[in-house]
């Protein structure tokens, strides 16, 4: 499937706004040859009224939390990288968009060794669309249980948001892909559901929704968490808990969650059909609550939603 994906022409770089065609690194850079990079991946939503950025605190904290697990020292403050995500919105002039804040080693020593390695700080924008594409929402996507496992304990740390744990990720997407479906699923080591290529998983059975812990090795999600609040508050039942592969097969509906994903629905899994092979009423509950407060529709109650204009001065400066 097609995804829209325009970049901005600025591009923040330690502290300072540049051209996006000047934002390059040394072929010998640490992190090309080592994959040590942490980054997020963040969401500016136009609410009709004003753009503004979903959950950008949780996000940012969480960079300095895999910055911190693989020892960079991140010299920025969180609030400094939230002006940076703040400022290349407007200066790219996006009403919408995807922003990746990015840190990573960069030239330095060669070797294994990355503490001699200075650190390069990044934050881009582009506009991009649906990332499973927009029947997603409604009609679901076909997916797959991978062949691939995700990491296990104490191998690479499932809670930073690491480069080199997505070479597992495009493993799980490959295969997926070149076997004709949109997305994969993957087992951590003990054989139970961990999560998609770069979803989290929730399944539905007689009412009560799951979704698997931390300790079966996956990413702590930002929109996994935002669902978890949303059925909290709709009281409904909601349990994070080892699940079985064979629980993807007889569950009532089943959806992924994510930045890039949002609450996106699954049809079938290994071609069985999930319910009613479409979109069931309380993944439809869920979304209609988190689309409706992204869009500007629904009362932000939770204070999830961060308006960009705080940066328009310091935006303006730099360029």
């Amino acid at each position: 499937m097609d995804v829209k994906q325009e970049h901005g022409e600025f591009v923040w770089h330690n502290g300072e706004i540049i051209p996006w065609k000047d934002a390059t690194i040394h072929i010998m850079c640490h992190v090309v040859n080592y994959g040590s990079s942490v980054f997020e991946g963040i969401r500016c939503y136009d609410t009709g009224r004003v753009s503004a950025i979903f959950r950008l605190d949780a996000h940012i904290d969480r960079l300095i939390n895999s910055s911190r697990i693989y020892r960079m020292g991140l010299k920025y403050s969180s609030e400094e990288i939230q002006d940076a995500c703040k400022q290349m919105v407007l200066a790219n002039k996006f009403k919408e968009c995807y922003l990746r804040p990015l840190v990573f080693r960069g030239y330095g020593t060669f070797g294994v060794d990355p503490l001699p390695v200075p650190l390069e700080a990044y934050v881009c924008a582009w506009e991009w669309g649906k990332y499973l594409g927009p029947e997603a929402i409604e009609k679901g996507v076909d997916v797959c249980v991978s062949s691939w496992t995700r990491n296990a304990p104490n191998t690479l740390p499932s809670m930073a948001k690491a480069g080199a744990n997505y070479m597992n990720s495009q493993l799980i997407k490959m295969e997926a892909k070149l076997n004709g479906y949109h997305e994969g699923i993957a087992l951590d080591p003990q054989g139970y559901i961990s999560e998609g290529s770069g979803e989290n998983v929730f399944l539905i059975k007689d009412g009560i929704v799951m979704t698997p812990p931390l300790y079966s090795t996956i990413l702590p999600g930002i929109t996994r968490d935002s669902v978890i609040k949303i059925c909290e508050r709709l009281s409904i039942p909601v349990v994070e808990r080892a699940i079985p592969r064979e629980m993807l097969y007889i569950a009532d509906e089943v959806f992924f969650t994510g930045t890039a994903a949002e609450i996106s629905s699954i049809r079938s899994v290994d071609k069985v059909k999930v319910g009613a092979g479409s979109r069931g009423p309380i993944t439809r509950e869920i979304q209609d609550q988190f689309y409706g407060i992204i869009s500007g529709k629904a009362e932000d109650t939770y204070g999830w939603l961060t308006p960009v204009e705080a940066a328009a001065g310091a935006a303006r400066r730099e360029i």
